[in-house]
């Protein structure tokens, strides 16, 4: 827990200086730099937020998760909002020659859809001059918004006395008498709970324990199955995600839809807004339904949706209620699988890791590939991809299903469960036969 709390701090701390520090970076390769830093430390702050709550709250995780990722929506929907008012309408560099016909500009955006690239020499863009945008203002307000973060961690790291310098002068969150009766098994709660909650609530896990080759020995194949699975089906559904946020406007503004700029400028802000109403909705619902359950509406839902912007693709209207509907079916999918793929592995955390990075590579490598698609087959070929991935996101979750009723059960061989035989479940999670 230690080591979670301060690479949190770490993290988030990061960000905030990354954030104060991007205005002033005047060369692209120092950009990129500071940029590859922010991207490592959200990465950290991801996969330990998401793997914490797993351990601290085993089966109750699911509502957490979508409380968690609800706020991942919010941050999502609320930053460019933070950002709108910065930026300028025409030109950010305004010459004397420029500065008068700035305003009649044709929208550049239009002219750099990759089905049509164009020439655009022909666009006058001034290199020097007066500058006329403020977008500076808005990564120091998202750094000041950031900066309670690694404040409250800190502060966290300091009531639970894990910071060397002030071990002696601070009280505990809990006394040790809540922590033991908020840590003590219930007599509902199963075997395997019971022997793996006091080792949680020690802390004395190491970070890194998941990739340790010996947690491996003995390992059947369904435990590596569920692992990879899982991780399938978040590559392809948060692909999704980062594929339909980044070239629905292309879509849009291209024919045969032809929508007007500022229109379809409101599509990804409405597909943002409905991923986070849906996690907001997902909060009391994940209460009631099996994680299970919501994954498969979820992968369904987000296949028919699909399937019927293809069949009303020359609908401008249906565009917008397919954005919607969309953006709803893949707002639980994450928070879910994790859940109910921990589920599955007696909540170790160790599937967090894999399931978060095969998530975060499946959003940077389907861009790349319906970018590139797109270009060479036309706008329309956007929601063939998108029906393609959400049919192999349900195809990768039928096969997890198929693994999850041939992975073995806990044993309910009560001869084992006495104090001096704890190992009733080995190091990977896997239960002994």
């Amino acid at each position: 827990l230690a080591q979670s709390l301060f690479a949190l701090f770490a993290s988030s701390l990061a960000i905030s200086l990354v954030f104060a520090i991007i205005p002033l970076c005047h060369n692209v390769v120092v950009l990129a730099v500071v940029m590859a830093v922010a991207g490592l430390a959200m990465g950290c702050i991801d996969t330990i937020s998401n793997m914490q709550l797993v351990k601290i709250y085993q089966k109750d995780s699911a509502i957490f998760l979508q409380a968690l990722h609800f706020f991942v929506g919010f941050g999502a929907l609320l930053s460019p909002l933070i950002a709108d008012p910065f930026l300028s309408d025409t030109n950010c560099i305004l010459s004397n020659s420029t500065a008068n016909a700035s305003s009649n500009l044709p929208h550049i955006r239009k002219s750099l859809v990759p089905h049509h690239p164009g020439n655009l020499s022909h666009y006058d863009l001034p290199m020097k001059g007066m500058v006329v945008t403020r977008v500076s203002y808005a990564f120091w307000i998202m750094a000041l918004i950031n900066l309670p973060v690694p404040i409250a961690v800190f502060f966290l790291l300091y009531k639970e006395r894990m910071v060397p310098c002030f071990n002696s002068s601070s009280h505990p969150l809990l006394s040790a008498d809540e922590l033991a009766m908020e840590t003590r098994p219930t007599e509902k709660d199963d075997l395997s709970t019971a022997v793996q909650r006091p080792r949680a609530a020690g802390g004395h896990d190491d970070l890194f324990s998941c990739c340790q080759s010996k947690n491996f020995r003995g390992a059947s194949y369904t435990y590596f199955a569920v692992h990879i699975t899982g991780a399938l089906v978040l590559f392809m559904t948060d692909g999704i995600v980062g594929e339909y946020s980044g070239f629905i406007y292309s879509y849009a503004v291209e024919e045969p839809l032809s929508v007007v700029h500022k229109v379809a400028g409101s599509l990804p802000s409405l597909f943002w807004g409905f991923i986070t109403l849906g996690r907001l909705i997902s909060i009391p619902v994940s209460y009631r339904m099996k994680p299970a359950t919501m994954v498969f509406i979820n992968v369904v839902g987000v296949l028919i949706t699909f399937l019927l912007l293809l069949i009303f693709s020359y609908s401008v209207v249906f565009l917008f209620v397919g954005t919607a509907s969309l953006g709803l079916f893949l707002s639980s999918t994450f928070p879910s699988m994790l859940a109910y793929t921990e589920d599955i592995l007696q909540y170790r955390g160790c599937a967090t890791t894999v399931l978060v990075t095969g998530a975060g590579i499946g959003e940077m490598v389907l861009q790349l590939l319906v970018g590139s698609i797109i270009h060479d087959q036309g706008s329309y070929s956007f929601l063939v991809c998108g029906m393609i991935f959400g049919g192999l996101a349900f195809t990768f979750y039928a096969f997890l299903l198929f693994f999850h009723r041939m992975y073995p059960k806990p044993s309910s061989d009560m001869d084992d469960a006495s104090p001096d035989k704890p190992a009733v479940m080995d190091d990977t999670g896997q239960y002994q036969r």
